[in-house]
């Protein structure tokens, strides 16, 4: 469950840093396009259209800002979701590394019980190894 959810958040960041990563390119995309219109406006030989254009200029402009306003105010709406995520994630990590170490306590019972039967096998190839060199002794 664990391997799920940290790919599911591990996605979710990706998707997050896509996102903020097209509004940056609407962003750079949109500045060249208002700059260029802008000094297209100087082209012009009519006045009456300069003015319609550069009225359309300032309208779009203003259309754009409440966009980019909307794209910006979403993307901060992602981030807490994703920090809360992020911290469930870290939460079961850091409990799986809880009982993890506990399943150890486990292990080390079964390690001690291995010892001892060794010790008690060893003990009495000592005593064997013991009676038998008494008897050649004789």
């Amino acid at each position: 469950k664990y391997n799920t959810l940290r790919d599911a958040y591990e996605k979710s960041k990706t998707k997050a840093e896509e996102v903020s990563s097209r509004i940056a390119k609407v962003e750079d995309v949109s500045e060249a396009l208002f700059e260029e219109w802008q000094d297209e406006l100087q082209q012009y030989s009519n006045a009456k259209l300069r003015a319609d254009s550069e009225k359309k200029l300032a309208e779009t402009r203003i259309q754009y800002k409440k966009l980019i306003r909307a794209m910006k105010k979403a993307e901060e709406r992602m981030k807490p979701v994703l920090t809360a995520f992020h911290d469930q994630v870290l939460y079961l990590k850091h409990n799986l590394n809880t009982q993890a170490i506990l399943s150890l306590q486990s292990e080390l019972v079964a390690v001690e019980e291995d010892i001892a039967s060794l010790i008690r096998e060893m003990e009495a190839s000592i005593r064997e190894a013991d009676s038998f060199i008494r008897t050649m002794g004789k």
